[in-house]
């Protein structure tokens, strides 16, 4: 007899078998073998030289007055005139230091730099895990050309999974409806395979990371 059993059904057949067949693991430690060879430098030496690589600008401050002063310098040099911070804990900082900027949405589409926090520095690629949570929400990180991230060595980890695991801590079953991993500037060479920074979001990217 002709067997008229279809694709599909031999699929599903073999499917039910492998359930009903339970085995063992055969790598039952899997998850807890590393997966890179061991790093000696320190995570900020770490992070600033990935970072940096992916086309990030890094700048270390020992303090909110060192803080201050590079911003100040950066923003003279840049003629940045219209910087918009949305998170109190920043607002705080830089109200602290009579530091101008724009706490609304005012005239957004003219803003020239997006300051935020984050929610951790994944060290081992140079990357900032963000996330909407924050006051900055979807946008400060996105569409202004010009995205600083001001960031706090407690914040940093070695790794992706140390990353996610901040973020599971922190907000538990109430997760952010955005979580999202920058490794350096918007950049895209879909066109012509020529590269384009800037195509998607920020052109170019800062972290000022504190002592703390």
């Amino acid at each position: 007899m002709r067997d008229i059993t279809t694709p599909k059904e031999k699929l599903l057949k073999k499917i039910r078998k492998a359930l009903l067949e339970k085995r063992d693991n055969p790598y039952p430690n899997l998850e807890d073998l590393p997966h890179y060879a061991p790093v000696d430098d320190m995570p900020e030496v770490v992070f600033a030289e990935e970072f940096s690589s992916a086309a990030g600008q890094f700048i270390f401050c020992e303090d909110e007055v060192q803080f201050i002063d590079y911003l100040l310098n950066l923003a003279e040099e840049r003629k940045w005139h219209k910087i918009y911070c949305w998170e109190p804990g920043l607002q705080d900082i830089l109200a602290r230091y009579d530091y101008p900027y724009f706490e609304t949405d005012k005239d957004f589409d003219q803003a020239e730099v997006g300051l935020t926090l984050c929610e951790a520095l994944i060290a081992r690629n140079g990357s900032i895990l963000v996330s909407n949570a924050a006051a900055s929400g979807r946008r400060l990180s996105i569409y202004p050309p010009i995205h600083i991230v001001v960031a706090y060595t407690s914040q940093l980890v070695m790794d992706l999974k140390d990353g996610f695991r901040v973020i599971k801590e922190k907000y538990g079953n109430s997760l952010p409806s955005m979580i999202s991993v920058v490794t350096g500037p918007s950049r895209t060479a879909d066109i012509e395979k020529t590269l384009v920074m800037g195509a998607h979001g920020p052109k170019e990217l800062f972290v000022f990371l504190l002592e703390g």
